[in-house]
């Protein structure tokens, strides 16, 4: 090292240089403290969590052969029988919302003036739901039609079918209707 200086009070950078890195080494020390503490409490977190899992599987295992005895000791009949119950449950639902009130309130606001119904007969499908069979007096096969036509734009009768007419000795027209009543649709359609 050199010594020769030519200020008049010499001064030499040791003392900052020794002082920095001990500042350096400090936050090195704390950094690989700080290091160290988080590794340690991730270890025990990760074996904590390896245990709680390895405990989660085994209770699986131990639910899932729990679960093949009870159905090892159910009687398929009794499953039948309780499914037969729900589905006539379902079907004596399905009546009861049957309104006539409302039935007869969409005729009022379908039928012309020159058709009268004589008969309404509702059966449940199983697979189209409420089948109607309408009998319907009138005047002239165009009353019929414009009946039918105002039944279809209404969207609450579906598959509207003329199963039957006759005209009797009188010149009255007979006809009888069939269709899918859904009065589900009635708040869907406009």
């Amino acid at each position: 090292m050199i010594r020769t200086n030519l200020s008049t009070r010499p001064f030499y950078n040791e003392r900052a240089v020794r002082a920095w890195l001990a500042v350096v080494a400090l936050a090195v020390a704390a950094a690989t403290a700080f290091n160290v503490s988080a590794v340690l409490r991730y270890s025990r977190s990760d074996t904590q969590l390896a245990g709680e899992a390895s405990r989660d599987e085994s209770r699986a295992a131990d639910l899932r052969q729990q679960a093949s005895k009870l159905r090892a000791t159910v009687d398929p009949r009794q499953i039948e029988f309780a499914s037969n119950e729900a589905r006539q449950a379902n079907a004596l639902i399905d009546r009861r919302t049957f309104s006539w009130t409302e039935l007869f309130n969409r005729f009022e606001t379908t039928l012309p003036d020159d058709v009268r119904i004589t008969t309404v007969r509702p059966t449940i499908d199983k697979d189209r739901g409420i089948v109607l069979t309408i009998n319907v007096m009138a005047r002239a096969v165009q009353d019929v039609e414009k009946f039918i036509d105002n039944l279809d734009a209404s969207k609450v009768f579906t598959g509207l079918l003329t199963v039957e007419d006759h005209v009797d000795e009188q010149g009255v027209l007979s006809a009888t209707i069939e269709t899918v009543y859904q009065p589900s649709r009635a708040q869907v359609a406009p």
